[in-house]
């Protein structure tokens, strides 16, 4: 029995030794030959093109992976303790290799009867994710080892954790702690919280597996996990770790998720950065800065978000977009609605849900994240219908699946459908051009096309005054008299056929001045304006504010509006008479830079270009600040401020609405209809449909700014008229006129309207 034990110790001793000499050799042959450091001691990821607002705000990204590089310094240390408490707790001890873990490990294993814990460090990760791949084979995991010895000899401890942190990959294309924090969270990494920080830090075991967007449960349990490591090592307290477990995380569940979303304007850059950088801006690391101001674009964003359920509250609710069966208990529950909410993904701020339960005067819905909301009375009488459909695929019930939005926090959520009706805003800066705030569509992921530049719709009356301006230059006055009384107008003056035209209303007031035309909006006294000016010098005059006049044929249907312009060309015609009469080109590069912030290209404002009497720009603007005080527009007056001004429009059958307007410092179209034309329905005009988003987003941009009504130029006179017949009152409003008429300013050279050409 002795010489037997003798024999098995020999053999084990042989094997053990035979083992450590086999892996000598390989360590002796293996380690001369390892890869430079090289990508490490000079670390140059691949990084994405990037796209900011004025100030600095993340408004796009494009590349192969979504990363953002960070120091070591700028990271929240309760981030990196989660990092340490969740993969290598012995981080800072170890050489590289932990070989306690590793006997730690081994145990686990066989006592447990499999492979259920591993033992790679931190480093070994770095070197894995920079030199190897994910194969499992001894060859790959000595490799790894050494790999890790020879990078904690060539880098500090927190060199290795920075290159960790902004290298591994996390889910949803993100590379890299901070673009994680960024797509999850929809913050910079600075700004998480303890449980962002456990939750991000769980995710490099499995970043499929735990990736909260697409398993939330499982995330959450990671996440616990994780908060349990870290208290165990007295990273954060009992208290800290009880808060930052019952925390509800507002996880994006955006496919992009920035500080604010102008994915139109962000593809327009795109696509100039290709034209001239190529593929290379994919992995550059480039950045563009635009003209957008921050909170313009928040503020248009919601804008066009309210409008579009302002209309579907006005045009009733259209049914659940599909039913899942619930089961009765609460755990089977929560996995069918989270498998249902994986196909629906969020739509500009319209959120999928599953309603839970309908009672009397509420509805319980749950959301993508899982939190669940109530929606009041208010939502039950406007599914009304809805609830006492008697097909399955209409009615709804528990198990629908529904979609919900709230148009600021803290207000009540509210039930709505995703729209097929579209909206759009843009907004410049009168004194330049630049482009402040761009939103060409309801959802860029669900309709790339861009309605501010490339949809040609019918202006209605919002492009009256372009026909009023031309006729003041004309001699025409605000407080001359036209009739208000109905008309036949000859096929040749309309391009082909009789034309009976009507005031929107049905009405007429018989003779009434121009400027209470254009204030009521009266169709017959526009076409009468327009023939007294003169259709061919009318014609010509429009052409000075950059219109494409290839789509404006010189017909008396221009009173009208019945041709077709884009939101951008309407925008920058509307900015002539905020600027006191110049032409200016739109524009949206200021500047962009390599990687590290060294200017690679700047851009300035392009020349303005005057095109009419400021006298001009300045009686007009006065007859549309009125459209405003007293007209169409007087809706917009619940903002307080009298330095607006504006004029809406309404195409034939309700097609399409908009609202042009502006302030000294901003001038703004909306636009709402459907991309194939048809009515938005009855009652859906320029005033009640594009106003209120106009009005949203001056709103919210001009709060806290002061008034700033226009100086009245030299040359303008002022008497006191009869509102009524026009004619010099001692009683009665002021009026405007033109003193000492002059030839106006040459034409600029004739050419298209060029779409936001880049300087």
């Amino acid at each position: 029995m002795n010489r037997r034990w003798t024999y098995i110790v020999a053999g084990l001793a042989t094997l053990i030794f035979a083992g450590i000499a086999l892996v000598m050799i390989a360590v002796a042959l293996i380690y001369p030959n390892l890869p430079s450091l090289d990508s490490l001691t000079d670390y140059q990821p691949k990084q994405p093109l990037r796209i900011y607002t004025e100030d600095g705000a993340l408004i796009g990204e494009f590349g192969e992976e979504r990363r953002a590089v960070v120091h070591i310094k700028d990271t929240p240390k309760f981030l990196r303790n989660a990092i340490l408490a969740a993969e290598d707790e012995r981080f800072y001890q170890h050489g590289g290799v932990d070989t306690l873990g590793v006997l730690r490990a081994a145990l686990a294993n066989v006592t447990s009867g499999g492979v259920h814990q591993g033992a790679s460090t931190i480093t070994m990760q770095v070197a894995r994710n920079f030199f190897l791949s994910s194969e499992k084979t001894f060859l790959r995991k000595l490799n790894e080892a050494l790999l890790a010895i020879k990078i904690e000899h060539a880098l500090s401890k927190d060199e290795i954790l920075e290159l960790y942190i902004n290298h591994i990959y996390l889910g949803q294309r993100a590379y890299g702690f901070a673009a994680a924090a960024q797509i999850y969270f929809g913050k910079p990494l600075e700004k998480i919280n303890v449980a962002e920080a456990a939750m991000l830090a769980g995710l490099p075991k499995a970043p499929s597996a735990y990736n909260p967007v697409v398993n939330p449960s499982r995330a959450k349990s990671r996440q616990i996990y994780v908060l349990g490591r870290m208290k165990a090592l007295g990273f954060i307290s009992d208290a800290e770790s009880e808060a930052a477990r019952s925390r509800h995380l507002p996880v994006r569940f955006s496919a992009q998720s920035f500080d604010a979303e102008a994915p139109h304007l962000a593809e327009l850059v795109r696509q100039r950065m290709f034209e001239k950088y190529g593929d290379n801006i994919y992995i550059s690391g480039m950045k563009v800065y635009t003209t957008l101001r921050l909170a313009d674009q928040k503020a248009a964003v919601a804008g066009v978000l309210d409008g579009v359920l302002d209309y579907h509250r006005r045009r009733g609710y259209t049914g659940p977009e599909g039913y899942v069966e619930l089961p009765a208990e609460e755990q089977g529950t929560d996995k069918a609605i989270e498998d249902t909410l994986l196909d629906h993904e969020e739509s500009n701020g319209l959120l999928p849900g599953v309603v839970l339960a309908i009672g009397k005067d509420h509805m319980a819905v749950r959301l993508r994240s899982g939190e669940d909301i109530q929606l009041g009375p208010s939502e039950l009488k406007f599914a009304q219908t809805s609830l006492k459909a008697r097909t399955s695929d209409k009615r709804l019930q528990r198990g629908s699946i529904v979609r919900v939005a709230r148009k600021a926090p803290g207000q009540p959520w509210q039930l709505s459908y995703l729209p097929q009706v579209e909206a759009a805003l843009i907004a410049l800066s009168p004194d330049n051009g630049a482009v402040r705030a761009m939103v060409g569509g309801f959802d860029f992921s669900r309709n790339q096309y861009n309605h501010i530049t490339q949809a040609w719709r019918q202006p209605g009356s919002s492009f009256k005054p372009f026909i009023y301006s031309a006729a003041i230059e004309q001699g025409i006055t605000p407080a001359t008299v036209f009739d208000d009384a109905p008309i036949t107008v000859d096929p040749a003056l309309t391009g082909g056929q009789l034309w009976d035209p009507k005031n929107y209303d049905g009405t007429m007031d018989g003779p009434t001045t121009m400027r209470n035309g254009l204030i009521h909006s009266k169709n017959l006294v526009s076409i009468r304006v327009l023939q007294a000016a003169g259709i061919p010098f009318t014609h010509e005059y429009v052409a000075r504010f950059g219109f494409d006049m290839s789509h404006i044929q010189p017909y008396l249907t221009m009173a009208l509006g019945a041709f077709e312009v884009t939101p951008l060309s309407m925008a920058t015609a509307y900015a002539a008479f905020a600027n006191g009469g110049n032409r200016v080109t739109p524009w949206h590069l200021l500047r962009v830079t390599d990687r590290n912030g060294k200017v690679m290209e700047s851009f300035m404002a392009p020349p303005v270009t005057p095109i009419i009497d400021p006298r001009n720009a300045y009686i007009t603007s006065t007859m549309l600040e009125d459209v405003i005080r007293h007209g169409t527009g007087f809706p917009a007056m619940k903002l307080g401020r009298y330095d607006l001004a504006g004029k809406t429009g309404t195409t034939n059958e309700h097609k399409d609405a908009w609202f042009a307007g502006f302030q000294a410092t901003r001038v703004a179209v909306a636009w709402m209809g459907y991309d194939q034309p048809k009515t938005l329905g009855m009652g859906e005009t320029g005033g009640s449909t594009a106003l209120p988003i106009w009005m949203r987003y001056m709103g919210d941009v001009l709060r806290g700014v002061p008034e700033m009504l226009p100086a009245m130029p030299a040359g303008v006179a002022v008497q006191t008229v009869d509102p009524k017949t026009g004619e010099a009152s001692l009683t009665g409003v002021p009026e405007y006129f033109r003193q000492d008429p002059v030839a106006p300013p040459a034409l600029p050279s004739a050419s298209p309207f060029d779409l936001l050409q880049s300087p």
